[in-house]
């Protein structure tokens, strides 16, 4: 399994555990998205200075990595039961 696999479903776990943690979806969502946008930017930084990848080219997997549990974070809250949809 690819890295970039791995931290897709990272977020996806990590999403769920917070909005099974945490009774309010909202706040749920509001956590996730700041705490995974610390872990993308982690890895990006990872990817960079360590593992020598160039800036444009981790910059396409954070958005990939960060967008894809976001985007499911935001849409589960909004269009989920109780959702503003």
């Amino acid at each position: 399994m690819s890295h970039t696999a791995i931290m897709l479903f990272a977020g996806v776990v990590l999403l769920i555990a917070l909005r099974l943690a945490v009774r309010d979806a909202g706040r749920a969502t509001r956590l996730f998205l700041w705490l995974w946008l610390a872990v993308s930017i982690g890895n990006l930084l990872v990817g960079v200075l360590y593992a020598g990848y160039g800036w444009a080219e981790e910059a396409v997997i954070l958005l990939l990595v960060f967008g894809v549990p976001a985007a499911i974070a935001i849409a589960t809250t909004r269009f989920g039961p109780g959702g503003r949809g």
